[in-house]
């Protein structure tokens, strides 16, 4: 087996476990409220990622001041896309949600040509245009599916966009582990702050089951994660993270009896197809700029 191969596996394993992390939080967002949930499990993640970037060296703390503001801003945005995408989740069919947040690469082609000047040509332009068109066939405005937390899902979408910038200019010396864990922190602190005005829900042996299985599989998620770093061409590999969705479909209809609606298909299509046009075409253009 190739690197790539090894790679490929990594991703689609990292994708299942925290789809399966999904699951498990929405059959829990019905019976305990949002901010318990994530403290709870917060914290068992936490221990994990410490002892984690602990045995990796990531747990190196001097870097400069543009590096901690970059970082501390990840993390908020990372608290915000959590509130919003599990907000969403709990109410929405897993698939569709799961459809939306494939929209990232073109966001982020998007962001990084408005704020960080990055170059992008008029192909990549129109994946965009496709993949929001494949947006709206999900979303449908004028649908009985659109409300509230459609827009929470969208609103996700933007704050795991800026997350994903703010990593696009750290420095390079700075662990992607140590920014892992440092998000993970600011999503627990919001977490409490959420619980402050919530009643809490006493957790039986039924609660726990859901909140450990959610805990594994999102360390074992954070685990492979790191690993697919690690192994393989990553802009080969990259393209199997679209297999999420594919994991959803399959985790939505098992667990939950939801089956995404034809027009919910052909848009999530179009958002996939455009996409990996888009990582395609970005890899293309970076290997052309190197061998310049």
């Amino acid at each position: 087996m190739t690197d790539n191969q090894r790679g490929a596996l990594l991703m689609m394993a990292s994708m299942a476990a925290f789809t399966i992390n999904d699951t498990f939080v929405k059959l829990l967002g019905s019976i305990m409220p949002l901010g318990q949930i994530l403290f709870v499990r917060g914290g068992f993640v936490l221990i994990a990622l410490v002892a984690l970037a602990w045995r990796m060296g990531a747990l190196r703390w001097s870097h400069s001041v543009k590096d901690w503001s970059l970082i501390i801003s990840r993390g908020v945005a990372e608290a915000a896309a959590a509130f919003f995408f599990l907000e969403a989740l709990i109410h929405m069919p897993l698939a569709n949600v799961t459809a939306l947040l494939q929209l990232l690469p073109l966001t982020v082609a998007l962001g990084g040509a408005v704020f960080l000047a990055e170059p992008i040509g008029w192909r990549r332009v129109s994946a965009i245009l496709v993949g929001f068109v494949g947006m709206l066939l999900i979303v449908r405005p004028d649908g009985d599916g659109f409300g509230t937390y459609t827009i929470y899902a969208l609103i996700a979408v933007v704050a795991v966009t800026f997350r994903d910038l703010a990593i696009r200019r750290m420095s390079k010396t700075v662990p992607s582990l140590l920014v892992t864990l440092i998000g993970a922190v600011c999503v627990w602190v919001f977490s409490w702050f959420m619980m402050l005005n919530t009643t809490l829900v006493p957790m039986g042996p039924h609660e726990w089951a859901l909140i450990l299985g959610a805990v594994v599989f999102v360390c074992f998620g954070y685990v492979f994660s790191v690993l697919v770093m690690r192994v393989g061409d990553l802009s080969v590999v990259a393209l199997f993270r679209y297999s999420g969705l594919i994991w959803a479909l399959i985790m939505g209809y098992l667990v939950f009896g939801d089956w995404p609606k034809t027009l919910t298909l052909i848009g999530a299509l179009l958002i996939v197809g455009s996409g990996l046009y888009t990582m395609m075409r970005e890899q293309w253009h970076n290997r052309r700029s190197k061998s310049v």
